[in-house]
């Protein structure tokens, strides 16, 4: 992750407004503003969402801002342009760096910092962020957070702020796609459908357990096939058996490999 500061010239402080973060696989932004700022002070395009206290700038509205401030891929000369400055081949980020962040819409500019230069203002945002997601038999999702927290989430509360939702509670395959999204701020489904991280705490309930517990118990209880034969005390070829037969159920079935939980292997162990 590439870590920048975002800085306006006219308001004449050192200070940044907030905080440009690029996420390098995923290729997205996501911009932190300074809970400091007001809508007056905010650039243009994200005036609205301080108006309404919202300074957690999402990966879309992030993407339009530097997309406003860099030459697009479609300009005529892109090829000479890209000789010129020793690039192999586009990238927002690239062209980001090579003009400051610098736009004629605005005096704001960015500078690249370190993490340990992010305040703690900003880090302790990510506490909110998702760091696991997985759904139910019944439809919901479990969500865990950075801050240790778990909580259960009904999708049918999403439906009126997000229709496409609907589709998620109707096909199950949609409802089963569940990822954590870019840096935790949401999930998505199918990588187009997205719910907030923000929404998700706020609607879900709280459960009592953390996420502390949930990752105990996957690594003392959740076995591969190498630890289930030595457990059983059998080969991988009667493993198989007993999974053909259905005697033995697996959590995640693989082709070379699948993953038990330790009281169904000693289940079939007493058996």
């Amino acid at each position: 992750m590439k870590n920048f500061g975002i800085y306006d010239e006219q308001l004449g402080s050192t200070e940044p407004i907030g905080y440009l973060f690029y996420y390098e696989k995923a290729q997205s932004f996501i911009i932190e503003l300074d809970e400091k700022l007001d809508e007056w002070q905010a650039p243009l395009l994200f005036q609205g969402l301080v108006k309404k206290g919202i300074y957690t700038i999402p990966k879309d509205i992030a993407l339009m801002w530097v997309q406003e401030r860099i030459i697009p891929s479609g300009r005529q000369n892109i090829g000479e342009i890209l000789r010129n400055h020793k690039l192999k081949e586009y990238s927002e980020i690239a062209m980001l760096s090579l003009s400051k962040g610098r736009s004629s819409q605005d005096s704001c500019y960015i500078r690249e910092m370190k993490e340990e230069e992010v305040p703690e203002s900003i880090t302790s945002r990510w506490k909110g962020n998702v760091v696991e997601c997985f759904s139910t038999e019944k439809g919901d999702l479990i969500c865990m957070f950075r801050d240790n927290t778990a909580r259960i989430v009904h999708l049918d509360k999403f439906v009126e702020k997000y229709r496409e939702v609907s589709h998620v509670i109707k096909y199950r395959e949609l409802l089963e796609s569940v990822q954590v999204g870019v840096g935790g701020y949401s999930v998505s489904f199918n990588e187009t459908i997205e719910i907030p991280a923000s929404d998700l705490r706020e609607m879900g309930e709280m459960l009592p357990l953390t996420a502390s517990d949930f990752y105990g118990f996957v690594q003392k209880n959740v076995v591969d096939t190498t630890s289930a034969c030595l457990m059983i005390e059998c080969t991988r070829q009667n493993l198989s058996y007993l999974v053909k037969e259905k005697r033995l159920k697996p959590i995640i079935q693989g082709t070379k490999e699948n993953l038990y939980t330790k009281g169904e292997i000693a289940r079939i162990k007493n058996e």
